[in-house]
């Protein structure tokens, strides 16, 4: 697994647009003050031209012009790292035109997104054999003050931390609207881990592999397409094993269910250590008698590896910063949990 370097100081931070862009509010203000915050911080700043164009369809530009500002961000030397400006629908369509050859003979290098930034974040670790960051996009980073999170994510960028741990509760509702664009996480929900089998939650639990993993809504496009290489991922990392870290956007119970099976079909799962399952943006929303634990537990129960659900990865934040493809050592007990990254 080729780890790309940190983010130094006075280095330069890239910002890409190959799902939506931050061309409308409470995204373009809160961007504003993100790169406000960076420059007072001593980094540089170097903005894709997508950044403020919103001309697309479910991403901010053509597929083409997506992925040609993508690759030519990625190849050039005018900046360090990436962080993708936001999630958005169609990021899948950019993939026909990026020229993955050309991107695993380059230096690797750091980009950081989530939600449909799977599309990058996982090819990134299956294709490139190149570590990705499962993280919060650049808007984020405007938010004032910055949630514990944040830090974590620029800290996991520059090196500075090689473990995350769980946050101390979350939101179930945002307070961030076009008028109040910098608002900070409404944390008013506490951490409750569901294990399977239960009696982990209890005594406790340890493993490790290579984490993969992301937006199931991406995944499941991405099974069996030609940019599916999840089976020889799986070969080339077999000693080690894999941790799936999945967590749901769009997706209710019937739909997560349908999406882990088609993933269990295409033996993505054949090699792994267990699961880190994040809460569903449809969290609370049983549909035809099963709820989102069910949904999961019935789908993944046969691999009798540990499965830990609603943890702080994905949608409904605070986010722990995930790096795909690195070999991690998880301890967890009750609502604590603690990710290591070895970086090797």
């Amino acid at each position: 697994m080729r780890y790309p370097q940190s983010l130094k100081e006075k280095n330069t931070i890239g910002f890409v647009s190959p799902s939506f862009s931050c061309a409308i509010e409470p995204y373009k203000t809160a961007f504003k003050n993100a790169q406000k915050n960076f420059v007072e911080m001593g980094y540089g700043l170097d903005l894709g031209y997508n950044c403020y164009i919103n001309k697309g369809i479910g991403i901010c530009n053509t597929p083409q012009e997506c992925a040609k500002e993508l690759q030519e961000m990625y190849l050039s030397a005018k900046n360090n790292v990436l962080i993708s400006c936001g999630g958005g629908e169609l990021m899948c369509e950019i993939l026909p035109y990026i020229d993955f050859e050309k991107l695993k003979k380059a230096q690797p290098k750091w980009f950081m997104g989530y939600s449909d930034n799977t599309n990058f974040t996982f090819l990134s670790t299956t294709i490139l054999d190149t570590a990705a960051i499962y993280g919060p996009c650049a808007a984020s980073f405007g938010m004032n003050p910055w949630h514990k999170s944040i830090k974590d994510s620029l800290d996991i960028l520059s090196g500075k931390i090689n473990k995350v741990e769980g946050y101390d509760g979350w939101e179930i509702e945002s307070f961030k609207t076009e008028e109040n664009p910098l608002e900070p996480y409404n944390i008013t929900e506490k951490e409750n881990y569901v294990y399977y089998p239960t009696d982990l939650k209890e005594n406790g639990v340890s493993f490790s592999g290579r984490l993969l993993g992301g937006c199931m809504d991406c995944l499941s496009m991405l099974a069996g397409t030609r940019f599916d290489k999840v089976k020889e991922f799986n070969e080339k990392y077999k000693e080690d094993g894999v941790v799936w870290f999945l967590e749901a956007c769009d997706l209710n119970v019937m739909s997560i269910r349908r999406v882990l099976w088609q993933l269990r079909e295409n033996r993505w799962f054949e090699n792994t250590k267990g699961f880190l399952i994040g809460r569903p943006m449809h969290f609370n929303e049983p549909d035809f008698g099963i709820d989102q634990y069910q949904a999961v537990i019935a789908a993944l129960k046969e691999f009798k590896v540990p499965i830990i659900m609603d943890l702080d990865i994905g949608h409904l934040s605070p986010m722990m910063p995930l790096i795909s493809g690195a070999n991690a050592r998880i301890i967890a007990k009750g609502n604590n949990i603690s990710i290591e990254y070895l970086y090797n």
